[in-house]
Order: structure tokens, then sequence, then C-alpha cells
């Protein structure tokens, strides 16, 4: 005579809810300052405790106007409040430039084609992908972009 022991049945799955995003200005967003992790936070709250690293990161005040700007060291993305003139990186502690888009101009690596954003006025520009020198024509337009 042979037994055989009764297998569990798992439970049905819930269905997956999708996710809504909140009525607009209910909510806004920054960057964690210790993993980097982009945090949704409720208008109004004055810091924010991420749930990744438990890092607590400052809220702006109201009405600052952030922007945001790739690191040329480590390629992290990077918010800062607008009209900085240099931001620097938590992750690999380069200081970036920051600079208004009608500041800065933008060119095609000459080795491996990545779009660069340089300083308007520069001669050269260093790609931080291939460390490739790219010269740079001259422009007599602040607002000119090679691409």
């Amino acid at each position: 005579m042979r037994f055989t022991m009764p297998v569990p049945l798992a439970p049905y799955p819930t269905p997956h809810v999708p996710f809504t995003p909140p009525a607009t200005g209910s909510e806004s967003q920054l960057v964690c300052s210790g993993c980097r992790n982009l945090l949704l936070y409720p208008i109004g709250a004055t810091s924010v405790c991420c749930a990744v690293c438990n890092s607590v990161t400052a809220v702006p005040l109201p009405g600052t106007e952030m922007a945001q700007l790739v690191c040329g060291g480590c390629h992290t993305l990077l918010m800062y409040i607008r009209g900085a003139a240099s931001v620097q990186c938590s992750c690999c502690h380069t200081i970036n430039l920051a600079l208004e888009g009608n500041q800065v101009a933008h060119v095609n690596c000459g080795n491996c084609k990545m779009l660069l954003m340089y300083p308007y006025g520069a001669r050269s520009v260093k790609c931080a992908v291939c460390q490739f020198i790219t010269s740079i024509g001259v422009s007599r337009n602040p607002n000119f972009s090679l691409s």
C-alpha cells in the first residue's frame, strides 16, 4: 500500500493593479541624497525618507526651481537648485559646471559619436565616454548647436 502526501495548493495570485499617478499637484519628486533613486513625496513634506537606503533627503522650499544634469564622471542624474554655478556629485565627487541652456552648445564626439554638451566659447571638449578630444568650430551665436 502506497501513501502519497497531499500537495498544498498555492493561493490564486491577486490581480496586478497598475500604477496610476496621483492627481496633478498632489505629489512631487526628488533624487535621494543616499542612493540616487527617484523619490515621490506629498506636496508640503519637509523631508523624505528613502525606502531603499533609509537616507533622509530635505525637500527644497516651495517655489524653488530645480534643474537636472548628468554627472560627467559617473553619469549619475543630479538635481540641483537652478542658478547654481556648479554641482558636486555625491557619488564620485566630480564637480560639474551647471550651465543654463543658453550658455551651452552640443557637438557629437569625433570618435564615438556620443552627443556632448560644452560651455559656449570652448575650443574643444573631452568625451567622458571614450576620452577623445573634439575640436569645436567657431560660432558667433551663443545659442548655436552643432549636431
